[in-house]
């Protein structure tokens, strides 16, 4: 199978499970909205600013975006969250697999594309690996969206979302732990602990 056909399979596939999911969940929110442009840029400064004040490099930053994408993750696992991130706290940027890639997203990039966002300190951070653990995430940056993995189906050397965020504390784990086959961003909150919540942007 070519490498175009196998991305058409891919997207079609990925289509009717969403279709399945939606019709077999129970729906989070169907869909966010922005606010007021002037609301919504302050809200942006207090986020990023509580953000900087208690996230560590190494810390999950958990989302729900605006995106089409993350209505269907959203409503597709019934969780309302759709998206995560991992958080470099000298730099202010986020690395992050969408479906362009694993890539880098400046933090206020990150905060403005984001209705809701939870900040997840993952079991495995400590001060001592925080920034081995960013060494990891770089170099995973360029890497492909892993579309079948969000069903399942995972791929080497393709990530998709919280697929990325375990990966790169994948050398610290102790061997017991017991994950699903899928991750979802919305439940990353099972192998961590919130230190921050932004609370939905139109409860602020």
């Amino acid at each position: 199978m070519t490498n175009r056909l196998l991305e058409i399979f891919q997207y079609h596939f990925l289509l009717l499970t969403v279709a399945t999911l939606l019709l077999c969940s129970c729906v989070a929110r169907p869909t966010v909205e922005k606010l007021d442009e002037k609301v919504h840029l302050k809200q942006n400064e207090e986020i990023e600013q509580k953000i900087r004040a208690v996230a560590g490099t190494g810390d999950w930053l958990v989302t729900r975006g605006y995106h089409a994408t993350d209505n269907l993750v959203a409503n597709g696992t019934g969780i309302p969250l759709s998206h995560v991130g991992l958080f470099n706290a000298e730099s202010k940027q986020v690395i992050e697999a969408e479906g362009v890639g694993v890539h880098l997203t400046g933090l206020k990039v990150f905060v403005n594309k984001s209705y809701r966002i939870l900040v997840v300190r993952p079991r495995w951070r400590s001060e001592d690996n925080a920034y081995t653990v960013w060494e990891n995430a770089q170099r995973l940056v360029g890497k492909k969206y892993d579309l079948l993995g969000t069903v399942g189906f995972n791929f080497p050397e393709k990530y998709y979302c919280s697929e990325l965020a375990l990966r790169v504390y994948s050398n610290w784990f102790s061997g017991k732990e017991k994950f699903p086959s899928v991750t979802k961003p919305g439940e990353m909150y099972l192998y961590g602990r919130v230190i921050y919540d932004s609370l939905p942007r139109d409860e602020i």
